[in-house]
């Protein structure tokens, strides 16, 4: 199936791993050239490395803390000395810890502040002038169900996650005259590194095992299992093609149908 992203370029945070990673490989895989950004170096390179193993699109990896203002400015500098214009935006940089909000100083809130929220506005912001210019664009923003579902022990996260849900939506009526597409994804427990995380967090707090959790958290979805990074990525190379353009200020569950409501 002609998706329409061959040729596109797409600049992808938090891409060095996890779901960034596997968003980055889908998008490669159809022919995008791709800006991978992430905090490590290191972990960057290997993997910008490896996602242009036997592909045809360029990777071009760009090290950035995108908590810092003058960061986000030189990556989209940078991205656009190297690649040109940027098409795609997936906004995925950011996480927070699990923790009741006294267990959560005030350091812990704005690092999730600055880093994901913040993060995304700055990066949508700095990609939305010229896709508006040139009429075509996407920006999807991997979001997490947090942000519908409320709970004690996900407090920090799910308060970023649902300040990014309406800024979507907001986006999404702003930019969507000018053919700039806004959607955002919300992965349930996804098998990443972050997961493997969210497991000790859950353990410390909960006391129970890691046997106990992780089994839990796959029989609480009707198909058995948590997500792989892959399921989110095939929906995000969706979002981004020419086979979505009458989808706009979506918020799409990912999760197995874990989530029920009407």
């Amino acid at each position: 199936m002609e998706l329409g992203i061959s040729g596109r370029n797409a600049l992808i945070t938090g891409g060095s791993q996890g779901i960034g990673r596997a968003c980055a490989e889908a998008l490669a895989e159809e022919g995008a050239n791709l800006v991978v950004v992430a905090r490590d170096a290191e972990r960057l390179a290997t993997a910008s490395r490896e996602i242009a193993s036997n592909r045809s699109g360029r990777v071009i990896p760009i090290a950035a803390d995108l908590t810092v203002v003058n960061e986000v400015e030189r990556v989209f500098k940078e991205a656009e000395n190297s690649l040109g214009q940027i098409d795609i935006l997936v906004n995925n940089a950011g996480s927070a810890p699990l923790g009741f909000i006294g267990d959560l100083g005030d350091e812990v809130w704005q690092s999730c502040f600055d880093l994901k929220l913040m993060g995304y506005v700055r990066c949508s912001r700095a990609a939305m002038g010229g896709m508006r210019g040139r009429k075509w664009g996407r920006i999807i923003n991997i979001i997490g169900r947090g942000g519908h579902f409320p709970t004690a022990k996900y407090i920090a996260g799910g308060a970023i996650n649902a300040a990014i849900l309406n800024i979507t939506q907001a986006l999404a009526e702003e930019c969507g005259p000018d053919n700039v597409l806004v959607n955002g994804i919300n992965p349930a427990a996804t098998a990443t590194e972050r997961w493997d995380t969210l497991v000790q967090q859950r353990m410390e707090i909960t006391g129970q095992t890691e046997e106990q959790i992780r089994k839990a958290s796959a029989s609480s979805v009707p198909l058995g299992r948590i997500g792989a990074p892959e399921d989110i990525a095939n929906m995000v190379v969706y979002l981004c093609s020419e086979k979505a353009n009458f989808i706009n200020g979506s918020l799409i569950d990912i999760d197995g149908g874990v989530s029920r409501a009407l």
